[in-house]
């Protein structure tokens, strides 16, 4: 898997962090629900080592709520502080600020002890690209403080966002890390729009994805596309019987299966096959 994805701007953004950390009490990491492993940089862990962590398990809302479970309840048992939310539609975005006051409330203490009264907590907000993470920062701002968009890489430069008199955020800008641990990290990332997917050859990727959906979520693919899951096929000819079910003929006997591609990974960004997660802890 040959992918040039690692630009000057993800250097720049890992040295900015490492800048900045001083600065802060805290640090949030925003994770994709529905991939909490493969959207965890593993490189935060060191950069942010003793610094008190929230998790952010952002788009809840296109993740199946039974593997979310399980997700908290993982984090949790690791001693980081959870947040569950949708950034677009605003669910639980007022769980955000009361779960950073529960985690730093001994720096709050020590504040007090000190005579520094009032003085703000500063948390720094961190993420890969296109995670949601701007959109989260303006919901909980409750104005449009960060710049969002829906390609990676959208974030530029320090940002610091005043949320009321007691707390400040730092957006930073998305970063992945140099070498992905396998191709499935990059197939996930990929899937869900992290990276572009043009980086890979798409109808791999949607062959190898569809694979997927029929081991996890059979009945997704019988009610979306009216294909039986059949552990004989592989993903191409499963891509191809979805191209025939849909009618994306091309000539007489073949079947659109480049088409079939995009509908697939554009259905699932938009949540037209339900709530599934492709990942599950310790799994």
């Amino acid at each position: 898997m040959n992918i040039q994805w690692f630009p000057g701007h993800m250097t720049r953004a890992r040295r900015m962090m490492e800048e900045n950390l001083g600065l802060v009490d805290a640090v949030c990491e925003i994770l994709d629900a529905r991939i909490p492993r493969s959207s965890r940089n593993p490189e935060i862990d060191v950069l942010a080592a003793g610094k008190p962590r929230l998790v952010i398990l952002n788009r809840v809302d296109l993740a199946d709520p039974e593997i979310t479970r399980l997700w908290r309840r993982h984090f949790e048992e690791q001693g980081l502080a959870i947040v569950e939310t949708d950034a677009k539609s605003g669910k639980g975005i007022r769980d955000f600020v009361p779960a950073v006051r529960r985690l730093l409330a001994d720096k709050m203490k020590e504040y007090e002890a000190k005579g520094q009264v009032g003085r703000p907590l500063r948390l720094m907000i961190v993420g890969i690209p296109n995670v949601g993470k701007s959109t989260l920062i303006n919901k909980v701002a409750g104005r449009k403080a960060a710049i969002a968009g829906d390609k990676p890489g959208v974030t530029r430069g320090r940002q610091w966002i005043h949320i009321d008199a007691g707390l400040d955020l730092l957006d930073t800008p998305g970063i992945l890390w140099p070498k992905f641990d396998s191709q499935e990290v990059g197939e996930m990332l990929a899937i869900t729009n992290a990276i572009k997917a043009e980086v890979l050859d798409k109808e791999t990727l949607a062959a190898n994805f569809i694979l997927r959906l029929s081991a996890l979520y059979p009945q997704a693919l019988r009610e979306r596309y009216h294909i039986e899951p059949d552990p004989e096929k592989n993903g191409f000819e499963l891509l191809e019987e979805a191209a025939k079910k849909r009618g994306f003929l091309v000539s007489r006997g073949e079947y659109d299966i480049e088409r079939m591609a995009n509908t697939l990974l554009n259905e699932y960004h938009e949540g037209k096959l339900g709530r599934l997660s492709l990942e599950k802890p310790d799994a």
